[in-house]
């Protein structure tokens, strides 16, 4: 499951942020990131995101 958010990760980050922790902060942060131009940050903090919640 793993390699499957983050490949939405990289693909649609939200996605990513969702499929991992749901409507929560780290979602609404991530989707702003993403909309507002920052595609590669969005990129890094899902990737974060789904690395730290997956310990």
């Amino acid at each position: 499951m793993t390699i499957l958010r983050i490949l939405a990760a990289i693909f649609l980050p939200p996605l990513g942020v969702f499929l991992t922790v749901g409507l929560g902060g780290a979602f609404w942060i991530n989707l702003l990131l993403t909309i507002f131009g920052f595609y590669i940050g969005g990129i890094v903090h899902a990737i974060w995101v789904i690395a730290k919640h997956d310990d």
